[in-house]
C-alpha cells in the first residue's frame, strides 16, 4: 500500500526537516538558512507559495517560491526557487505534486507565467521542469563574480 502524500503550506516549524533533506540531496547546500528563509515568507505573507510534502507527518520534499511584482520588463509572475525531496522518496512523483499545487495557488491569484532557474547541466532538474510543461523564458541570466 502507498503511502498518501499531504501537500500543504510550509512553516517555521519545518525548517530542520528542509535543512536535512538539502543536506541530503548535497552537502555543498547544507549551510542554507531555511529559517531565514520560511520567517521572511511568512512575515511577508507569502506562506501559501512555498509548500511541503509529508507522508506520515514527516516533510519529505519541499518548494520555496515567491511573488515579484516588478521586474525587467515583466508583469507580477512568481518565480519557484528552490525545490527538494529527500533521495529515500525521489521517483514517487512528490516534485510533480508540490510544482502542480504550487502552478494552482499561483493560478487562482491570477498570474499568467512562473519562472525558475536551473543550471544549464542539470539535466535531471531541467528534465523535471520541462515534463511540468516549462521552457526557455526570454531571460538571459547574468553574474557578477566578486
Amino acid at each position: 500500500m502507498e503511502d498518501t502524500v499531504n501537500i500543504r503550506e510550509i512553516n517555521l516549524n519545518d525548517a530542520e526537516a528542509i535543512q536535512n533533506i538539502r543536506k541530503a540531496i548535497s552537502e555543498d547546500d547544507g549551510e542554507v538558512n531555511f529559517v531565514k528563509i520560511i520567517e521572511q515568507q511568512i512575515s511577508e505573507g507569502a506562506g501559501e507559495s512555498s509548500l511541503v510534502a509529508e507522508i506520515n507527518g514527516a516533510v519529505v520534499g519541499y518548494m520555496i517560491s515567491a511573488t515579484l511584482y516588478a521586474g525587467f520588463g515583466i508583469k507580477k509572475s512568481a518565480w519557484i526557487m528552490a525545490i527538494g525531496v529527500h533521495p529515500d522518496y525521489m521517483g514517487q512523483g512528490i516534485g510533480l505534486k508540490l510544482a502542480r499545487k504550487i502552478c494552482e495557488v499561483y493560478k487562482d491569484k491570477g498570474i499568467k507565467n512562473i519562472y525558475s532557474s536551473v543550471l544549464w547541466d542539470s539535466t535531471d532538474v531541467l528534465s523535471f521542469f520541462k515534463k511540468l510543461g516549462f521552457e526557455r523564458s526570454e531571460f538571459i541570466n547574468l553574474k557578477k563574480k566578486l
